[in-house]
């Protein structure tokens, strides 16, 4: 009798408080390995919010596309079928356009330029928009400048471009860009990189030095070229199933874990970035560090041309005028 009297009581429990107590185990999709800046902000986050929930919410990462492209895993935070998502946001442009005006080149001067944007009113602005888009943006965090890598010879200025298939994210605005510097840009969603590189389907792609670091493309490139066209931002993103419905306190927690792991992020872009170089001759990579960026930026000029006529150009004033 007493056994069951504990039923009893342990069913009461669960219908009259277990739904406050019960551990929700969240899943939480990136596309680099483990050992990656993203990886570093996974573990961030995953730790900030299992300490301020108490254990309440729990997180599984699911490193390397476990959970498919970045495409994949945004449309999946939009019918709930992914719950979280570090992503970079060259894809998001797709969901949210507004975003498409970060992939323009050379649009912002340095880190501290891109950073001050995206943390202040104005990246802010696009994360709360992102709900009309059945997302929910909770931080910016980062991927770096991105750099040209390529297995067939130095790029020291734009005519070395010239008929290089060079890999470009699904992206409009990079495509534009890269087509007109001279190269024959190639959309490529990230998990078949590798093997077109490895296998001559392209001649190169573009990421940030982290980027190019953990994912080891020094097998199966030659050729760094420290271009510094993009400023390529990351974001932590959730699905509105895992965020409506929580409490104001609880939908904290994880805008307070997000924060974290942008700086975790930003932390390891940082120190990736100190010794990249270095890292990529051990390998023996050929390294151009000096590149004069005035002829890549007069070559990618018909990019922003086109972006203007499509959008305008207030975004890009503010963005610019930013100090």
């Amino acid at each position: 009798m007493k056994y069951v009297a504990s039923l009893a009581a342990a069913a009461a429990i669960l219908v009259t408080g277990g739904v406050a107590t019960a551990q929700q185990e969240l899943s939480l999709g990136y596309p680099l390995a483990q050992d990656s800046h993203y990886g570093d902000g996974a573990v961030a986050f995953r730790e900030t919010l299992e300490r301020l929930s108490d254990g309440k919410f729990t997180v599984v990462e699911h490193p390397s596309s476990a959970l498919g492209g970045e495409r994949d895993m945004i449309e999946g935070l939009q019918i709930g079928s992914v719950d979280l998502v570090i992503t970079s946001s060259g894809p998001l442009g797709n969901f949210a356009p507004e975003v498409l005006v970060l992939d323009l080149p050379f649009l912002f001067r340095d880190y501290e330029h891109a950073r001050g944007v995206l943390d202040g009113e104005i990246g802010q602005e696009m994360l709360e928009n992102m709900r009309d888009q059945d997302l929910v943006g909770l931080a910016w965090s980062e991927n770096g400048f991105r750099h040209l890598t390529n297995s067939q010879r130095a790029v020291d200025a734009p005519e070395d471009l010239d008929g290089l298939k060079v890999r470009t994210m699904e992206n409009q605005v990079h495509m534009r860009a890269f087509e007109a510097m001279g190269a024959a840009p190639t959309p490529m969603a990230w998990p078949e990189v590798y093997t077109a590189l490895q296998q001559g389907t392209v001649d190169g792609q573009e990421n940030p030095i982290p980027v190019i670091a953990a994912a080891k493309f020094w097998e199966v490139q030659d050729h760094v070229s420290l271009t510094g066209h993009v400023y390529s931002p990351a974001i932590v993103l959730a699905s509105p199933f895992v965020i409506d419905g929580l409490s104001e306190e609880e939908q904290g927690w994880f805008y307070e874990a997000a924060a974290a792991s942008a700086a975790a992020t930003r932390a390891r872009v940082e120190a990736d970035e100190a010794r990249g170089i270095e890292l990529f001759r051990e390998h023996g990579m050929d390294v151009v560090t000096e590149v004069d960026k005035a002829p890549f930026q007069e070559a990618a000029a018909p990019a922003w041309e086109s972006f203007i006529a499509d959008n305008g150009d207030e975004l890009i004033q503010r963005i610019q005028a930013f100090e």
